[in-house]
């Protein structure tokens, strides 16, 4: 063989080596690409929680088709971004860019049409308007959405190849398969976050069920409830509102979360709130931005930090009795119809707490009126039957008595049992009106509070008389006015220093009278400054009278006309 052809043959075998070698390194780089690429998928696919689940598949991602940028874009309500995550943006740039994309430009041309998207340049897209300020620069692009079943769940975002001027055919077949991987894991996150979600509003449910069984008060039921609904949904602030009255607004009963203590106690519109519209319409009311949901135009959570709030009526068979609200301080993800749909039902639990306080209180109320109708049937039925008969004997007994002075002794003994018999037949009357609540209570039961309450002030405690049917004769103005009046004399008393005290009540002959005597030197110190209080008095058709009491001291009357209504 001629040189020639020994030459022309070496250079065919060296051609063919390198060509085999190309291939063996083509062979070798997609290998490598398959393994990496298995390996990305074994890594999102052993995750669990969701938001880990995408950080994983946006890191794979970028390394898989060698990109310097990567982000996965969650597709909310309205063809918006509900998050953004991205890989390759420190702190620092993203604090240069601004806030997070919404999915407009190139991100909102991938949801409109999702589909893969290869870009040499991403300016040169008819749908790029460039970039905000502060932003790294960004040339080539490949975008592949992620589909969990048939829906579209978001968009992965890769630019700036590393190693070309652009994404090839491969890096577009890589990644449209590891979306594939991506919606199978967070299909499994989901169901498995929906799994846990549930387990903890049944764990809660059967502790507030334990709670309600074990007798706690309506409010602890509440705030149970409350903190629990808050700790599932991760929610910063958490409130109870009650309805004020049956046809008025709602007021902040309960507050839960930093800063919500502001609330507690103000009162809540109707009308420009989300809890007065989960109030109105018995639904759910969502909002992403309390600040910027149209509307939301009188609520205690404007200006306050809050971005995204949910409302849920407190509802059972008999309408909406309140409203549960819970809200995140703005920044963090909106609340979605799937997580907040057990609020509703959790919400339910309220309403039976409420319900079984009101039936705790009406048994309560019963026992109570069952034990006053026992009081009053003993007291007619033992106490007075046998005073009656004491009576009887004493005035039986005056004919053997020949002294005066013992006749007139036994007289009045029988006068002083006819009163103490008046005295326990009003007793009675009393214990037998059934009515409850703040307004007929009954002046009463009022007077002894008062005297309670001003036990600290004086140092000691009054005594208490009181004669007639002042618990249905007076009526609740003039029961007022008595108290107010009481009041007043009881600080004359603890003014003037005095060491001890008596008040009789009385409504008979038509009046009401107060009367508060003090015995002793400081007695006479009482009357000073009651001169406004004469005054005040008179005003209203009263009157207020001071005078000495025999051995020292002072009795203070207030008498007014006693009107029946």
């Amino acid at each position: 063989m001629a040189d020639s052809d020994k030459a022309v043959a070496r250079l065919q075998l060296d051609e063919l080596l390198d060509e085999l070698q190309v291939r063996i390194d083509g062979v070798r780089g997609t290998r490598d690409r398959v393994q990496g690429l298995l390996e990305a998928v074994l890594t999102v696919g052993r995750e669990l929680d969701l938001r880990q689940v995408l950080h994983s598949i946006v890191e794979a991602a970028v390394v898989l088709v060698d990109a310097e940028y990567g982000a996965l874009g969650v597709i909310g309500e309205g063809q918006r971004l509900a998050q953004f995550l991205t890989v390759g943006v420190d702190e620092r740039e993203q604090a240069e860019i601004g806030p997070l994309p919404e999915g407009h430009g190139i991100l909102g041309e991938l949801i409109r049409h999702p589909e893969p998207l290869r870009l040499e340049e991403i300016s040169q897209h008819p749908a790029s308007y460039g970039f905000p300020p502060g932003h790294p620069p960004m040339h080539s692009f490949l975008g592949v959405p992620i589909r969990v079943r048939d829906e579209v769940f978001g968009n992965l975002y890769l630019t700036q190849k590393r190693a070309a001027k652009e994404f090839d055919v491969e890096d577009e077949a890589v990644l449209a398969t590891l979306a594939v991987a991506a919606g199978v894991a967070i299909e499994n996150a989901r169901l498995y976050e929906e799994a846990r979600s549930r387990q903890r509003w049944l764990e809660a449910a059967a502790e507030v069920t334990n709670s309600l069984l074990s007798g706690s008060d309506e409010h602890e039921v509440l705030e149970l409830i409350t903190e629990r609904a808050c700790a599932i949904l991760s929610a910063d602030r958490g409130s109870v509102s009650l309805p004020t009255a049956p046809d008025g607004g709602l007021r902040v009963e309960l507050v839960s979360g930093a800063g919500a203590e502001r609330q507690l106690g103000r009162d809540v519109p109707l009308h420009g709130t989300l809890t007065g519209a989960a109030y109105r319409t018995g639904e759910t009311a969502l909002t992403d931005d309390v600040d910027t949901d149209p509307r939301v135009t009188a609520s205690l959570l404007l200006d306050s930090g809050i971005g995204p709030a949910v409302a849920a009526p407190i509802g059972t068979g008999e309408g909406v009795r309140g409203v549960v609200l819970l809200a995140r301080v703005r920044g963090k993800p909106a609340f979605t119809p799937e997580e907040t749909a057990p609020l509703h039902t959790f919400a339910g639990q309220a309403a039976l707490a409420l319900e079984l306080a009101g039936r705790r209180r009406d048994a309560e109320q019963v026992r109570l009126y069952a034990d006053r109708d026992r009081i009053a049937r003993d007291l007619h039925d033992l106490a007075i039957q046998r005073l009656f008969a004491t009576g009887i004997t004493l005035q039986s007994a005056t004919r053997f008595v020949k002294a005066k002075e013992g006749q007139e002794r036994l007289a009045r003994a029988v006068d002083d049992l006819d009163e103490t018999i008046k005295i326990i037949r009003t007793t009675i009357f009393g214990l037998r009106v059934h009515e409850s609540g703040p307004a007929v209570r009954g002046l009463r039961i009022r007077v002894v509070e008062a005297l309670e309450e001003a036990v600290p002030t004086l140092g000691f405690t009054p005594s208490l008389r009181v004669e007639g049917l002042v618990d249905t004769n007076v009526e609740p103005r003039l029961a007022d006015q008595a108290l107010g009046v009481l009041g007043a004399l009881l600080t004359a008393v603890a003014e003037a220093g005095a060491g001890s005290a008596g008040v009789a009540l009385m409504a008979a002959d038509g009046e009401l009278a107060l009367t508060v005597a003090v015995d002793g030197e400081r007695g006479a110190a009482v009357s000073l400054g009651l001169d406004g209080l004469a005054e005040q008095v008179r005003e209203t058709g009263g009157e207020l009278a001071v005078r000495p009491q025999e051995g020292g001291g002072a009795r203070v009357l207030w008498r007014t006309p006693l009107s029946v209504s």
